[in-house]
């Protein structure tokens, strides 16, 4: 999360090239919208249609927003932002949401598109500085809980049978953080229970020298004070704790999660190597981004340097803020997206096998397409259900003067990115997404709230109401949506073969984008095939085959 350019004049020259090419010839057209009822009369699985999305989020029964107090110009502080979910609190099957402010709010949902606040007699009165959450079920009860990280905060949320949530956080053994931001649960020891990773970020109090800085103006004829960079503060580093049957230990140094870099934004584990353990990838702010190797019994190893994952393409350490996994080009291995600042490229690293990347975001598209916006919250999701994994983005600035010190703005629009086979392209005029307005885009999450195989999202401004957006492509694919059931689903890998011969892989987490959680359900665009055989390879080890499985339906899957 950056305040100015450091980039050599190479660097600056190259990234206001692409940015006159994102902006020549890119016409702007009004996105039409459908109901919520007439999107589902289309027929699944024809020719690649154009995607569709509508924002619903007061007609759905979603009253919530955030604010900035306090005077302004705004601190690095003030201005991090918060994140959200989708989860199933109450396992009925549909999707609830969660939206991380200083009173966390709580909304029912009921399959159809209504939710009702359930804020109070779930959540009861909890209140404190909460930014991000993680969602997990850390004592395999069949039941997910919550931890909401925080400025020094942190809490272990524990789900009592899907009616109320319980604060467990002292009787567990988890200390506040300094500066927690995104989180995740991941089985790192192999005993099939949930451990906790905690990305921090910066040592910075009221107490802090800086709180703001002086930052040249347009007419560069005064400075004014506005947000500082993270360079002025001292780093703070990631907590790892190894979960003890619902007690929590920390296991940072014994583990090997001591090396991370510090000024952690963005977190997302997966078994990218088929190795049979999960690995974690950390997105840091103006540091080398780490990527730490599970080797099995909580051994991790940080490869993020060999890898070719701590910098961008031209070896420049970014600023590294949102973070995901997924297979965009089909080719059966897992690659990492990682949003960053204004002027840099959001770098997709092509997982090329032998645990190496390649940072493909120029050849891609996708990096010279986002390259405008400071980009936090980001998600791979297949929109239109054609087999391809696209790629949504939600933007804002980190100073809330910044139109007075650059050309650029402090709200900033949605992002959507279809992939078309491998190559991006940006659908955002036409989409609907654009439609939304400019956010102070943070938090983002992704999931089918109303099951009709579409998936839909969920977004945070963080000077405005939540956002939510129902998809309503009128030409989608044929689908799947796979509910894992077993001791352990965090960390399955999902190998999915269609009647034609293609294959996907796809994973089961609800981690990545920025602190922010999303549906743990897996989703699987078919295109035009009604059938498809799936293998899921288990965080057990155990690997299990559901053969021709019909289209269009919601499967539960047992280990």
């Amino acid at each position: 999360m950056r305040t100015l350019s450091c980039r050599t004049r190479r660097a600056e020259v190259r990234g206001i090239a692409l940015l006159l090419l994102t902006l020549v010839g890119c016409g702007r057209t009004k996105a039409p919208t459908t109901s919520l009822t007439g999107a589902a009369e289309t027929k699944p699985g024809e020719a690649a249609s154009t995607i569709r999305f509508r924002s619903m989020a007061e007609e759905a029964g979603l009253q919530y927003s955030w604010s900035a107090p306090g005077k302004r110009p705004l601190t690095i502080l003030q201005t991090i932002g918060n994140g959200c979910a989708f989860l199933d609190y109450d396992g009925d099957g549909n999707l609830d949401i969660l939206l991380v402010g200083p009173k966390p709010g709580l909304f029912r949902g009921d399959g159809a598109g209504k939710f009702t606040d359930m804020s109070a007699s779930v959540l009861g009165n909890l209140s404190g500085y909460f930014l991000g959450c993680a969602v997990g079920d850390f004592d395999n009860d069949g039941f997910v809980d919550v931890y909401l990280s925080g400025y020094r905060e942190g809490r272990l949320l524990h789900n009592e049978g899907g009616k109320k949530f319980t604060d467990v956080t002292k009787q567990a053994g988890l200390p506040p953080q300094a500066w927690g931001t995104s989180a995740t649960w991941t089985d790192l020891d192999d005993d099939g229970f949930l451990d906790l990773y905690i990305a921090n970020y910066v040592d910075f109090s009221p107490q802090s020298k800086p709180q703001l800085c002086y930052f040249p103006t347009n007419d560069k004829s005064k400075k004014i004070l506005s947000s500082c960079g993270p360079k002025y503060y001292q780093p703070i580093k990631g907590k790892l704790y190894q979960n003890k049957r619902g007690k929590f230990m920390d296991v940072t140094q014994a583990w090997g999660a001591h090396k991370h870099a510090g000024k952690g934004l963005g977190v997302a584990a997966v078994d990218f190597d088929g190795s049979g353990h999960e690995s974690i990838a950390v997105a840091n702010d103006e540091t080398d981004g780490n990527l730490f190797l599970g080797e099995g019994g909580g051994k991790l190893r940080d490869i993020g340097v060999e890898a070719n994952v701590a910098r961008d393409r031209d070896g420049s350490i970014h600023a590294g803020m949102g973070i995901d996994w997924g297979d965009y080009n089909n080719d059966g291995k897992l690659d990492l997206v990682v949003t960053t600042f204004r002027s840099e490229a959001k770098s997709l690293y092509r997982n090329d096998g032998e645990r190496f990347f390649s940072d493909v975001s120029f050849e891609s598209g996708l990096g010279r397409i986002a390259m405008p916006y400071v980009s936090f919250g980001c998600k791979f999701l297949d929109a239109d259900n054609d087999g391809w994994l696209d790629v949504l983005i939600a933007s804002g600035h980190v100073q809330d003067n910044i139109e007075e010190l650059e050309d650029t703005t402090y709200r900033q629009p949605l992002v959507l990115l279809r992939n078309n086979k491998g190559l991006f392209d940006d659908v955002s005029p036409s989409s609907g997404v654009e439609a939304v307005g400019k956010l102070v885009g943070r938090g983002l999450a992704v999931g089918d709230f109303d099951n009709d195989g579409r998936l839909d999202a969920l977004i945070v401004d963080s000077e405005g109401k939540v956002v939510l957006l129902h998809n309503e492509t009128p030409q989608a694919g044929h689908w799947l949506l796979l509910k894992l059931t077993g001791k352990l689903t965090h960390g399955a890998l999902i190998n999915v073969t269609l009647p034609e011969g293609k294959k996907l892989l796809r994973h089961c987490q609800t981690d990545g984008s920025y602190m922010s959680a999303s549906d743990s359900r897996v989703h699987l665009g078919l295109g035009s095939a009604t059938k498809a055989t799936v293998t899921v390879k288990w965080p057990s080890g155990k690997t299990t085959e559901h053969k021709d499985l019909a289209a269009d339906r919601i499967h539960t899957l047992k280990e």
